[in-house]
């Protein structure tokens, strides 16, 4: 299985800590699909504006419908996150 080097919550430190700080899920800790750029903040910051656009932003589609599509989506693909 492939792996992806990531900094760890409790490793992190300054931007990277303070954007840590913002994801924190229900569950403690920092979704893996966010983690796994923590070796380049940017692509974080990228990746974090493009779910925010894309779930939240102005749409004729419906947030419900939104999430609707990507448990879809994610089922297609077979994927567990």
């Amino acid at each position: 299985m492939p792996w992806i080097n990531m900094i760890s919550e409790d490793d992190a430190e300054g931007e990277l800590a303070e954007i840590y700080s913002q994801l924190i899920e229900p569950w403690g800790g920092v979704d893996n699909i966010m983690k796994i750029h923590s070796l380049s903040i940017e692509s974080l910051k990228a990746h974090m504006l493009l779910y925010k656009t894309v779930m939240y932003g102005k749409s004729p589609i419906k947030r419900a419908y939104r999430e609707m599509i990507a448990v879809v989506t994610s089922a297609a693909n077979k994927c567990e996150y």
